[in-house]
């Protein structure tokens, strides 16, 4: 029964227990306190937007908010966040951040200003980190997957008394940081792209990610004797490995051949791309799993606008057209078939439903806050709002709306509609243009329409009212008042027909 459940969790949005299994066991055996901090203090220029780099967003969240939640997966004692640009906004936004339920966070916050470089930004976290043998973890805020057992590994390997650098070998590392290394493959120092010769930019492959872990205490010394003697006249992070080369401490590259994982945010074309290779990420977890999607490329998995962390549960044999989106927490029973660019957010599909294209299905704030019976035909064009609970069979057409209602098995609403506050009855029909009147301009009110009613075109239901199982209500009519069982109900004015009646015409 396992492997009939396929469930794909947008990166760092929360992970298996065999996940959260081996982070203690890799963590447990560096046998080290372990204190991360964070830089995101860059105005991030070449994303010309007013909105701070690290708060722009991938697969639904602010890229420092996938930090965040990495940082906090590895159960440290507390987090530093190193603002700067916009400090105000970004510690805001950090405090809302929503994150999965696992260990308490302590973040605490610091200023770097001016922003004079990388090692700059670190010092002005020094005074948060306490005077131990611990390990500190230095990731920045606009590299947001690197996934969190990847730094428990870097953080085994600097056990305590090693530098340890994540890197990664590229095709072409225009811009980033060389790893210089011996004749012996023995790490020696990081040259800066910019300080770099030609024939270094030219030879060395391997870069440095921006991701170190280093003893709390030799990172401290370093730190205190770094100059800003270069061609940015900037203070730079990296030059703490040639000093921990000069004190004899090992310096280990934990290189990864996976880019995507260091792969950081500097332009909205950068976003996008990776944007794509997330999103192309997640949709082959799915299709690995037996889910057919139509088009890998046009398949999106987000958290939602409200902060509920994005997770996509299939079981076997559902298929999703293109262009669909899905936020929040989403399960697609056996058999489920989503049409074409369907919108779905925090809901339950039940096996063998279909959802027809340009439906659009919102849950609201809670998981789950839609259920789709099983068997049910949604669409094309329907659009299902908080609260919207339907039983098996259920059948909701084109451009209609059910908003707080529940429709038991066999209700049937296939054109032009409206459902607000409703409770509807087994095999209930209900007639295109019809509306539930359940606003008074202050309160809501519900209508109850029982089982068997027929509802007929154009009607005006003006809440609270109950029209009794098996009525049926003609078309065009606007009751205002609850109906007796098996009555023929119809409220409407006298048809009035005038004989030869000639329209007016301009003078």
């Amino acid at each position: 029964m396992l492997a009939a459940l396929i469930v794909v969790k947008s990166f760092n949005s929360g992970r298996p227990a065999s996940v959260h299994t081996s982070l203690t066991s890799i963590m447990t055996a560096a046998a080290t306190a372990l204190d991360i901090i964070i830089m995101a203090a860059g105005k991030g220029t070449r994303m010309k937007s007013r909105i701070p780099k690290v708060l722009q967003k991938l697969a639904g969240r602010p890229l420092l908010q996938h930090v965040v939640a990495e940082a906090q997966s590895l159960h440290p004692r507390r987090v530093v966040v190193v603002t700067g640009h916009c400090a105000d906004e970004v510690e805001a936004a950090c405090a809302a951040f929503t994150l999965p339920q696992t260990t308490p966070l302590e973040m605490q916050f610091v200023r770097q200003e001016p922003q004079l470089g990388t090692g700059h930004a670190v010092q002005q976290a020094v005074p948060k980190l306490p005077d131990d043998d611990g390990v500190v973890v230095v990731l920045s805020g606009d590299v947001p997957l690197t996934e969190a057992s990847t730094v428990a590994e870097l953080v085994k390997a600097c056990g305590g008394d090693q530098l340890a650098l994540l890197t990664v070998r590229v095709s072409d590392p225009t811009g980033y940081g060389r790893i210089v290394r011996d004749a012996n493959g023995v790490v020696q120092r990081i040259v800066e792209h910019k300080d770099a010769s030609d024939e270094q930019r030219a030879s060395i492959k391997e870069i440095y990610s921006g991701i170190m872990a280093a003893p709390a205490k030799r990172l401290k010394a370093w730190l205190s004797q770094l100059n800003n003697d270069n061609a940015q006249r900037e203070y730079y992070l990296t030059d703490v490995v040639a000093m921990a080369v000069a004190d004899g401490v090992a310096v280990v590259g934990h290189c990864i051949t996976d880019a995507l994982q260091v792969a950081g945010v500097n332009s909205p074309l950068q976003l996008a791309e990776l944007e794509r290779a997330h999103q192309l990420r997640q949709a082959a977890a799915l299709m690995e799993q037996g889910v057919r999607l139509a088009d890998p490329a046009r398949f999106d998995l987000r958290d939602d606008v409200r902060g509920v962390l994005a997770e996509l549960s299939c079981s076997t044999d559902v298929e999703i057209d293109v262009g669909c989106i899905f936020t929040g927490r989403v399960t697609l029973g056996e058999g489920a078939r989503i049409g074409a660019y369907c919108h779905i957010s925090n809901a339950e599909i039940a096996a063998g439903a279909v959802i027809h294209p340009f439906s659009h299905i919102d849950g609201g704030g809670d998981a789950a806050g839609v259920s789709v019976g099983e068997g049910s035909l949604i669409g094309p064009f329907a659009r299902l709002r908080p609260g919207a609970r339907l039983g098996r069979e259920v059948h909701i057409g084109n451009f209609v709306e059910v908003k707080n209602s529940s429709l038991a098995d066999g209700a049937k609403a296939n054109h032009l509609a409206y459902l607000g506050d409703a409770s509807v009855g087994e095999r209930v029909n209900y007639g295109a243009g019809s509306i539930t009147a359940n606003y008074d301009g202050v309160n809501k009110h519900r209508t109850v329409i029982e089982a068997d009613v027929h509802v007929g075109s154009n009607c005006v239901l003006v809440a609270p009212i109950t029209i009794g199982a098996g009525g049926t209500v003609g078309g065009g009519s606007t009751l205002t008042k609850s109906t007796d069982a098996q009555a023929l109900t119809v409220s409407r004015g006298k048809q009035v027909s005038i004989a030869n009646w000639k329209r007016p015409v301009k003078r």
